[in-house]
């Protein structure tokens, strides 16, 4: 394949149009995007945008978040969900620039020889001193620091947590490529490369001695890590997401085979590896029919709930709707009562379970607008959820359309889920009634 506008167009699917943002080395307020202009020992010539909710814990969570090629840090805050879900869950978000060109522009540098050791150079430097930054100036938490991006953001993700095992507590990459990936310079451009040239193939020893030649001598813990691909994806090709598996699970001493498998939501295909603990610290999805264009809606959410963000940090504020989403009003009028039926799916882990709700129509007239009413089995308590405002978390809850499913057409479904924690009982709600009409389940 050659390097082409195709691959700028396909690399900066998740760059929005940049906003307007405000110069300077002070901290942001107002909830606004600021940037920082020094911030520290700086190699990679990066540029630092900072997002600082204007409710926070005294010591809140760092995200960096990083973009794709042709991007910018700007453009990743504007077109992905970080921003808005740290107004509600209190964590402060990193948004990077990459500088380097590597023959086509904005890509962070993880071909270099500085760039793969740990305080060799480059842009993983730079991007620690950003977090120092963070840090220092508005207090983060050192335990809670991680790292997510999309194509040239996901590949810095893996590179990150390889590089800095003591800095991250975990990773979600989009997109992204294994460890050690890319050979050098020359084979850095993704259109051409051998890395992305769709035969990479190295065995789960490789893969996991690269991650442990980053930091020789390291015996602490290892950040956990989620990775996420599209099985449509042609220029970051899917067959990477095995390797970057085989990588992690390796480096983890855990097996190739998943301990689960499920579908948290409609076409997310998800793997699980968990330890002898029942502790997952490898996951991975893979959204089927999607090309290089993720995250999309939702993904965000996933990836803090998989943090733990969502599930162990109290909102500053009161949500009214789940973190994938923005509020919505209720219906002006009640919705009309429905025949319908639910299929529920439980996947659980030793202390944790997840939920997947599948609601079909099965009445002659479209739903516009719902409510669905289950109640939780004793013991289990709603940490996060996707797809729908579920309220309260424990006891009977109501699960209520978001703005973009409200209409369900006759024999149309939606799905829906979310994450719990439970005491033992991890079984499914006997019952449930949408729009006051009882549902057959299943």
């Amino acid at each position: 394949m050659r390097v082409s506008r195709k691959f700028l167009i396909a690399a900066a699917v998740a760059v929005a149009v940049v906003a307007p943002v405000a110069p300077g080395a002070r901290p942001a307020f107002a909830a606004s995007l600021t940037e920082v202009t020094a911030f520290g020992d700086n190699p990679g010539g990066m540029r630092m945008h900072v997002y600082v909710p204007d409710n926070r814990p005294a010591n809140p969570p760092i995200v960096v978040a990083m973009h794709g090629c042709g991007g910018s840090g700007p453009g990743f805050y504007s077109g992905s969900e970080f921003a808005s879900l740290a107004d509600r869950y209190g964590y402060v978000v990193i948004y990077p620039s990459a500088t380097q060109q590597a023959g086509f522009g904005n890509c962070f540098d993880t071909w270099s020889e500085a760039a793969k050791r740990r305080g060799g150079g480059s842009d993983p430097v730079s991007i620690i001193s950003m977090i120092n930054y963070v840090q220092r100036q508005y207090g983060g938490d050192p335990a809670r620091v991680f790292a997510t991006g999309s194509s040239s953001g996901g590949m810095m993700t893996n590179h990150m947590l390889a590089l800095y095992p003591d800095v991250f507590s975990a990773g979600a990459a989009f997109m992204g490529v294994p460890f050690n990936c890319f050979a050098n310079a020359a084979d850095y451009p993704p259109g051409a490369s051998r890395c992305t040239g769709g035969s990479m193939n190295r065995t789960p020893q490789e893969w996991g001695d690269a991650v442990r030649n980053a930091y020789p001598g390291y015996s602490g813990r290892r950040p956990r890590i989620q990775l996420w691909h599209g099985t449509n994806d042609t220029l970051v090709p899917y067959s990477l997401l095995q390797e970057a598996i085989e990588q992690w699970t390796n480096v983890f001493g855990l097996s190739q085979t998943p301990t689960s498998t499920d579908t948290p939501q409609a076409n997310w295909n998800r793997r699980r590896y968990a330890d002898s603990s029942g502790a997952v610290p490898v996951e991975a999805y893979s959204i089927q029919g999607a090309g290089h264009s993720l995250p999309s809606a939702g993904m965000a959410a996933q990836a803090l709930a998989f943090f733990g963000i969502t599930g162990t940090t109290t909102p500053t504020t009161p949500p009214t709707t789940p973190p994938t989403t923005p509020p919505t009003a209720p219906p002006s009028t009640p919705p009309a009562a429905a025949s319908c039926r639910v299929t529920a799916t439980v996947s659980a882990w030793n202390t944790g379970l997840t939920e997947s709700l599948t609601i079909t129509n099965t009445g002659t007239t479209a739903v516009n607008g719902w409510s669905l009413v289950f109640t939780l089995p004793a013991g289990q308590t709603i940490t996060s959820g996707w797809s729908a405002a579920f309220a309260p978390t424990s006891g009977q809850v109501t699960a209520r359309n978001a703005a973009y499913n409200a209409a369900i057409a006759p024999n149309a479904s939606v799905t829906v889920g979310f994450q719990a924690t439970h005491t033992g009982n991890t079984a499914k709600p006997a019952a449930f009634a949408l729009n006051g009409s009882a549902c057959s389940s299943s």
